[in-house]
């Protein structure tokens, strides 16, 4: 993995070591005065350290599988909270990660999943071209 794949898994750990701190701080603190928006908070850390996990090992077929699954996960995730947070922001007194598309976190919540996508989908072809031998490939 180079270029664009490292900074991408780069990120994904950041946000995995940033939600995986901030759920345990706010669980072990004040679980009992939101509950809903600290176990999203967890929720989000599982999927960045997922995803991470996903990307870095995304050349296997099943960890390319995870790694849409997860990354997918995080888009509806991100879209869904951040809706809510602002249509029901009773529901969001106490923010978490995906709150606001990700505004604690400079909005990158919402962007990541769209790069993540795009770097998987731009990033399979070749490898699974070249995982494939040349004698099985069709000629169409």
């Amino acid at each position: 993995m180079t270029g664009i794949g490292r900074v991408l898994v780069v990120l994904y750990a950041i946000m995995a070591l940033a939600a995986t701190g901030r759920s345990f701080v706010q669980i072990v603190r004040e679980f009992d005065a939101a509950p809903l928006a600290y176990a999203l908070s967890a929720a989000s850390a599982v999927v960045y350290i997922v995803a991470t996990l996903a990307l870095i090992f995304s050349a296997s077929r099943i960890w390319y599988v995870i790694a849409w699954v997860a990354i997918s996960f995080e888009l509806v995730g991100v879209l869904v909270v951040g809706t809510l947070s602002i249509v029901l922001p009773a529901l969001f007194d106490h923010p978490t990660v995906w709150s606001w598309f990700g505004a604690g976190y400079v909005w990158i919540p919402l962007v990541l999943p769209f790069l993540g996508l795009w770097w998987l989908v731009t990033h399979r072809d070749r490898e699974t071209v070249a995982a494939v031998p040349a004698e099985e490939r069709s000629s169409w």
